[in-house]
């Protein structure tokens, strides 16, 4: 499972949360979910787990949690909810994995 840095807007300093895109088109946009502050002063840690459909303009139509800390959970719909995919002929659906970890 290859893990990568998600572009996007992140504080210096701040906590970081690598993502896994497992969608088959190609997101054009992609910010990275700011993370939790009470996650982060509890050191909450882990990966959250969406599953995200897609409508043929590439916007984001509909995200399900399907595994993750809850305090973590909010953060990760938040920022695919921005993301943007290139358009296609047909709605996608793929799963999308970030990974929280505040020594990052």
């Amino acid at each position: 499972m290859g893990l990568l840095l998600l572009g996007g807007w992140v504080a210096a300093g701040a906590p970081s949360a690598w993502g896994q895109d497992e969608i088959a088109r190609r997101a054009k946009v992609k910010p990275a979910p700011a993370y939790p502050e009470l996650a982060r002063r509890m050191n909450i840690t882990g990966a959250v787990k969406l599953q995200v459909t897609v409508d043929r303009g590439g916007a984001v139509k509909n995200v399900k949690v399907v595994g993750g800390h809850p305090l973590l959970a909010g953060a990760a719909i938040d920022a695919v909810k921005k993301w943007r995919f290139e358009p296609s002929a047909d709605e996608t659906v793929g799963i999308v994995e970030f990974r929280f970890d505040p020594n990052q």
